[in-house]
């Protein structure tokens, strides 16, 4: 049960936010015909999910590397542009002008992305290998658009779509 559905049933001022409150708010909640439960994850929708979250966060601290790196040369006068590809090549033959200190930082943040990147590869390669061997995935990646990473992610947040009533919960946009 998500923890909103359950939010009004809390004895609002009376007892106050507390273990004992949210207890009683479950119970009154739980008794309601209209409340909505969420299904429990099975181990392999944990682990997708668990993969999932890890990529994102390389994908986030890879961005934000390549901002150091932008705010870094700026500093020197060197405007970066937005491609990561562009501002590669451009620190490449801008990076001698840079001082020594500033050289070696320049190079430990780019070897930083490549080791985020081959990060990120990997997790994409295991995602790809989970969806070939899971069932719902391979029911997703049959639909325009959705590949292994996509469907893994479906199948990790959703499960089994028939547990959904799409109206109330869920809108694809697959149309």
């Amino acid at each position: 049960m998500a923890a909103k559905f359950v939010s009004p049933y809390r004895m609002a001022g009376k007892s106050g936010k507390n273990d004992a409150a949210d207890a009683q708010a479950i119970c009154e909640a739980v008794r309601r015909p209209h409340m909505r439960f969420v299904p429990v994850k099975d181990e392999s929708q944990q682990a997708m999910q668990c993969l999932h979250r890890i990529r994102q966060g390389f994908i986030e601290e890879k961005t934000a590397t390549y901002n150091r790196l932008r705010g870094l040369i700026s500093e020197f006068g060197v405007i970066a542009p937005q491609s990561t590809d562009a501002l590669r090549h451009m620190v490449s033959e801008q990076k001698s002008s840079l001082p020594l200190q500033v050289q070696q930082c320049v190079n430990d943040l780019l070897e930083h992305i490549d080791r985020i990147e081959d990060n990120i590869t990997e997790y994409d390669r295991i995602l790809s290998r989970m969806a070939k061997t899971d069932h719902r995935s391979q029911r997703l990646m049959e639909l325009k658009g959705i590949g292994p990473t996509t469907a893994c992610a479906l199948v990790a947040s959703i499960g089994n779509a028939h547990d959904l009533k799409m109206g109330d919960n869920w809108q694809p946009g697959w149309d």
